[in-house]
């Protein structure tokens, strides 16, 4: 029951991360299922089966507060349902010994380009209105539900910074239009694990925790989207995902770090990531400030 406890609360935790930042669902509650010590392609089926659920809620309420492009999720949902099942197929032909690694590879990977893209970057500001194509969006759909099923994680990671990237849309219709979309590479990949695994592996109870904590979450993510600053959400969350998969490495057959290396390894990602966290709550405040002079100028002087 503890466990159920505490995976219901993770998944409340990834859900309001994932509706106001637009990722890290996928990554974080997989990673936490990694350091339980389940199966790589099990823990990516568990949290896939949950976002069925979570994705679908989430979607309703972006929509329901008027975030949600339905052209965007058209285009790039139906290509990253079909590299979400192709990845979900490739993950459960792989060895134990082999996937963990290989998942946390990915995993930290993604984790470092969060981590990195909002402590120095921030959300982009630039052109508005100009319609997304689709030789842009397809082959991103593809990759991004790819690195999804493989990872456990990488639809909101790697779409949501594309979208942003591009300057076309409001960050807060890149967030919906992307936790909507996320609804068909859920059920995607379920289906594949489903049909490449069957049930094995897969805790049903823990299934059923993670869409608890994520139902909570989903509306009260998509309302917080307009006031929680994503900048520094996404140095703290970049930080956790790099930690916990850095240690997973460590500890793997591929490198076998000593515990002096380990401990040395984590003082400089602990240094790193307060760094990081500093520096975006400063690059924050300076944005705040800046923004709040243009205001007090066009303000009348009083007699």
């Amino acid at each position: 029951m503890r466990t159920l406890i505490l995976l219901a609360l993770a998944g409340l935790g990834a859900q309001l991360v994932d509706g106001s930042l637009g990722m890290a669902y996928g990554v974080t509650s997989t990673t936490l299922l990694l350091a339980m010590g389940t199966n790589p392609a099990a823990a990516s089926a568990t949290v896939h089966l949950a976002e069925i659920g979570t994705t679908l809620m989430s979607g309703a309420s972006h929509w329901r507060f008027g975030n949600v492009d339905w052209k965007v999720v058209a285009r790039i949902g139906v290509p990253g349902a079909v590299g979400a099942f192709l990845g979900a197929t490739v993950l459960s032909k792989l060895s134990t010994e082999l996937a963990e690694p290989v998942m946390s590879l990915i995993l930290l990977g993604l984790g470092l380009y969060v981590m990195s893209r909002f402590t120095f970057r921030g959300l982009p500001k630039g052109r508005l209105g100009k319609p997304l194509r689709r030789r842009f969006l397809t082959p991103l759909g593809l990759v991004a539900g790819f690195l999804d099923a493989t990872g456990g994680g990488g639809w909101g990671p790697v779409g949501t910074p594309a979208l942003l990237a591009s300057g076309r849309m409001e960050p807060r219709k890149v967030i919906g239009s992307i936790d909507t979309s996320e609804f068909l590479v859920a059920v995607a990949a379920s289906f594949g694990f489903l049909f490449s695994l069957g049930s094995q592996g897969i805790d049903f109870l823990w299934v059923a925790a993670f869409l608890i904590g994520g139902l909570i979450a989903a509306p009260i993510a998509a309302w917080l989207v307009r006031l929680v600053p994503p900048r520094v959400l996404g140095s703290a969350v970049g930080g956790v995902i790099i930690v916990t998969n850095v240690r997973t490495l460590l500890k793997s057959d591929w490198i076998g770090a000593s515990g002096g290396l380990s401990a040395a390894v984590y003082v400089v990602l602990y240094a790193v990531w307060a760094a990081a966290l500093a520096y975006s709550i400063r690059a924050y405040r300076r944005e705040k400030a800046a923004e709040a002079e243009p205001a007090a100028e066009r303000q009348p002087v009083s007699a």
